[in-house]
């Protein structure tokens, strides 16, 4: 059974490997096998890391598609890391209905407060909150 603390781990190589692949132009899918050579993961959940890159790979245009209507500005000008956090949410919201939704934000958050620009946090917040609302509407309305 994965721990919290290794799913928390494994959402912080993820969100590294989005960045990775979008700086380095590689596609999604191929940059796993490279990463975890590369990066001492011995705390993570390699399935999960595995799953999750290639549910973002698989879903990327649905996925944008679902983001880009909350967003103050076009997607393009998104800062990578608020992408790749906002990537990492959206598709854990819309896939991992086995995670509460509360748990997605506040690991977004999270993220976004370590690795991204003083008050990205509040912006992926009110993204991913939206979203939630959207794709867990039975779970939110409780």
């Amino acid at each position: 059974m994965t721990t919290p603390a290794a799913r928390s781990r494994t959402r912080q190589f993820l969100l590294q490997a989005l960045y990775q692949a979008q700086l380095t132009e590689t596609e999604i899918g191929g940059i796993a096998d490279s990463f975890m050579v590369e990066h001492n993961m011995k705390r993570a959940d390699l399935v999960y890391f595995r799953e999750i890159l290639r549910g973002i790979q698989l879903e990327l245009d649905a996925l944008i598609e679902l983001i880009s209507p909350r967003l103050d500005r076009d997607y393009a000008e998104i800062d990578p890391v608020e992408k790749a956090i906002l990537l990492l949410g959206t598709h854990e919201l819309k896939s991992r209905i086995d995670i509460p939704y509360k748990v997605v934000i506040n690991e977004a958050v999270e993220l976004a407060k370590s690795f991204g620009a003083t008050e990205s946090y509040k912006y992926v917040n009110s993204v991913l909150d939206a979203l939630a609302s959207e794709l867990r509407q039975i779970e939110t309305s409780r």
